[in-house]
């Protein structure tokens, strides 16, 4: 995504997706959130999943306890979050642990034959040759 895009905006997440978000960013695990709001987690996750909405009342409680406005989880605008830290790519990270793959089994295919040698010197020695 450019750096223009509005992450949390209308066109880019919905409703649930800013309350992931949030939850989130306050560090807590939906059962942590769903207690602190007096509601069952499936019905947070109903929120989170855009299966359903809180009624005002909630949804009042639910943006102050994230730290953000009620306007911000309804449509992206005024105090919320920002756009997360660019970090590594899919592919970047993947080619990483490829590369760890690969040096692991050179360095375990290496350890195999010492192993073999090693056997070989171990028999010979026990047939006194």
């Amino acid at each position: 995504m450019n750096e223009n895009t509005d992450w949390y905006g209308p066109d880019v997440a919905t409703f649930g997706d800013r309350v992931a978000a949030a939850r989130e960013n306050a560090q807590m695990t939906q059962v942590a959130l769903a207690k602190r709001l007096g509601v069952k987690q499936s019905t947070l996750r109903g929120w989170e999943d855009d299966l359903s909405e809180p009624r005002a009342n909630r949804l009042a409680t639910l943006a102050g306890v994230l730290g953000v406005s009620m306007m911000w989880l309804i449509n992206g605008e005024g105090e919320g979050l920002d756009a997360p830290e660019e970090g590594p790519s899919a592919d970047e990270s993947a080619m990483d642990v490829l590369n760890e793959l690969r040096d692991l089994r050179a360095d375990m295919l290496k350890r195999a034959e010492q192993l073999g040698r090693l056997e070989k010197r171990l028999r010979n020695s026990l047939r006194g040759t």
